[in-house]
């Protein structure tokens, strides 16, 4: 099934872009106003599309000078990407998603809490039963992410979670009941819009949990 999210098809653009035009690595792409104009997107999509190139290397965008292609974007198109560390996934996701968390206190709407509430559930169900655990959990994080109503963030969240292969598995894998703990503890203060406290709730989740 073909991937119909904005942000994806934008992002595909601009590499079309850099492998037509042949930027090389380090060179400097056009303004944004250009780049939204040359591939007929806003520049709110476009802002999208270059968050999702940045986090795999393809382009680095450097405050108050530009944008600039990475060293990513400069293999074939069938070549292997290079891996992140795993401690390096693993503080990025600490960082983000405390952050996503906060910004979901701040602005999830009441429905948004309920997709939450929603998410939770079946990770709790999915334990019980035996069912995909992981992907239960996987939904519960993309929820508060989209609770934000920032489509950039729930692409960053998306793309680590892959990265970061899931949930621990292993010794040092949450207990269901920590675990179970740990959601409601995030739940409850994104629904009493305490964003420190959701901040905290998610890096002490986080936490809980290795590569």
């Amino acid at each position: 099934m073909a991937d119909t999210r904005p942000y994806r098809a934008v992002a595909e653009r601009i590499r079309e872009l850099i492998r037509d035009k042949q930027f090389r690595a380090g060179e400097r792409l056009p303004a944004e106003r250009e780049l939204a104009a040359l591939l007929g997107v806003s520049r709110g999509s476009l802002r999208e599309g270059l968050v999702a190139l940045e986090l795999v290397g393809e382009i680095e965008i450097r405050g108050g000078s530009g944008i600039y292609v990475g060293s990513e974007a400069a293999r074939p198109a069938d070549a292997p990407r290079s891996a992140h560390r795993p401690h390096e996934l693993q503080f990025a996701r600490s960082l983000i998603e405390a952050e996503v968390a906060a910004m979901a206190a701040k602005k999830a709407s009441d429905r948004a809490v309920h997709a939450i509430l929603a998410a939770m559930l079946e990770a709790e169900r999915s334990l019980a039963d035996g069912s995909c655990s992981e992907q239960a959990e996987r939904k519960f994080h993309l929820a508060i992410a989209h609770a934000t109503g920032n489509a950039a963030l729930v692409g960053v969240v998306e793309y680590l979670w892959p990265q970061c292969g899931g949930p621990a598995k292993g010794p040092a894998e949450e207990a269901p009941a920590t675990a179970m703990h740990g959601r409601r503890a995030l739940l409850d203060a994104i629904a009493a819009r305490d964003a420190g406290r959701a901040r905290k709730a998610m890096r002490l989740h986080l936490a809980r949990r290795t590569l």
